[in-house]
Order: C-alpha cells, then structure tokens, then sequence
C-alpha cells in the first residue's frame, strides 16, 4: 500500500504541475483581431454603428491584418488599425453565429441575412418580391447572439448575391465565390457582452502602400461578376427558381 502511496505522490509531483500550467495556459491565452479605420478606436461601442451593414449594427474585425489595412486606407488616406485581445476562454462563453462552419449552414442562411440588413432597391424588392419571401425561410435572428461570423460582402461583393436573388446567377457560381472563395472573415460583434470583451492592445499606423489596395479588390470582384454573368447560361448549374421549384414540389 505504501509503494503505491509514493507512486500515487510522485505521479502528481510529476505530472500536477504540467496539468495546472495546462489550465492557466488555457485561461489567458488570447485571440488577437483587428478594426481597420480612420481613427485609433480605444473604447469600441455600436454607438454610430450602421444599421444596413452586412449583419445589421456592429462593430466588425477581423483577424486578418493586412485586411483590416485595406479597409483602413480605402477612402485613399492613410488609416490606422486597432488591435484587441479577446480571452478564448471568454469568447467560447459567447454565442457565436458561425455562417463559415459548412456542416452547419449554407450560403442561403448568409444570403438571407444580408437581405434583412442591407439597403435594398425599391425596384429591386418589387421584382424580386417572390424569391425574396421564399429566401426569408432560410433567414437566422441574429438577436440572440453576441457574435457573427462571417463572409465580407461589401459593394464590390454585394452585387453577386443580388443577380442570384434575381435568377440571374446560379447557385453553383455563387456557392464557389463565398464559400469557397478567398473574400475572408469578419466579426460582428453585435452585443455589449462581446464588445466589453475586447481589450485594446495599441495600434498601427498603415504605410501608404495600402492606400488603393482595397480598390485592387473591388477590380478583382468586377473582374470575376464580370466573367459569372457574361458566360451562356448553364441548363445543368442551379438558379433561384429552380429551388423554389423544388420546394412547391414542380
């Protein structure tokens, strides 16, 4: 009994302090994200936060720097991009909306949402009046959750999920441009819960040669729609219709 005592005592000399150094590990290690703009962002707030914004009123990063660069200096002026830490142990405590997890969701859930959000034409919402009923279905309330994560859909992008709303583009086309595209990630914080958790960490001011880079990428954008919508029409590739369709059972 006594042999198995110190063995018991040695293993936990060994051992206990690798598993507590686990544990402290676990509890401070840290995400760091980005908020590029024109102004160092000390205190983050939604105050001043637009409501037609991809995932409603918001305060967006993204754990891409030289993403947040771009979005910093677009308006051709030299930004700054604020850094944050969130604890991971802390951000796993949020209710996250993940639309970038596959096995959960598809580009229909994103799609949606967008709708709600976004600024839409009154032209636009007249002739499209059906699809638009039919694709609020597959609309997620976002209320409840602290954060979003997500596709970016900014102007240049916003168009591609208007033409397949309008049957023009095809579920396929659209399928590949987002989910398995390289547009990158943002996250909406959307809940006080999530914005308290944020932790500023300094800034970094953007050298000049990220000023038109995000306009590389609105060319990019034009480029790729350009290609999507001028190729003839595929019978085999799947449009709005087609899964309405499908729905009502014709």
């Amino acid at each position: 009994m006594a042999k198995i005592f110190i063995f018991a005592l040695k293993f936990v000399l060994q051992y206990g302090k690798i598993l507590i150094l686990d544990y402290f590990i676990v509890q401070f290690r840290c995400m760091k994200i980005y908020h590029g703009s024109k102004k160092i962002i000390e205190k983050p707030s939604l105050k001043g936060s637009n409501p037609t914004n991809d995932y409603g009123p918001a305060f967006y990063l993204t754990t891409e720097l030289d993403a947040a660069k771009s979005w910093a200096c677009r308006n051709d002026i030299v930004g700054v991009v604020s850094k944050y830490d969130i604890n991971e142990k802390t951000l796993s405590n949020l209710k996250i909306l993940d639309l970038t997890n596959k096995d959960k969701y598809t580009v229909l859930n994103w799609i949606a949402i967008l709708m709600h959000f976004r600024s839409l034409d009154s032209t636009f919402i007249a002739n499209n009046q059906l699809a638009l009923n039919w694709l609020s279905k597959y609309y997620i309330i976002v209320d409840s959750y602290d954060v979003i994560v997500g596709f970016r859909a900014d102007d240049a992008y916003f168009r591609f999920p208007t033409r397949f709303v309008s049957n023009d583009l095809a579920f396929e086309d659209l399928d590949e441009v987002f989910l398995y595209g390289n547009l990158g990630v943002q996250y909406a914080f959307i809940s006080k819960a999530a914005i308290n958790s944020l932790k500023f960490d300094g800034y970094i001011e953007c050298d000049d040669t990220f000023v038109g880079h995000y306009y590389n990428i609105v060319k990019e954008a034009s480029e790729k729609f350009n290609v999507l919508t001028n190729k003839p029409r595929d019978p085999q590739k799947t449009y709005i219709l087609d899964l309405m369709r499908r729905d009502n059972g014709k």
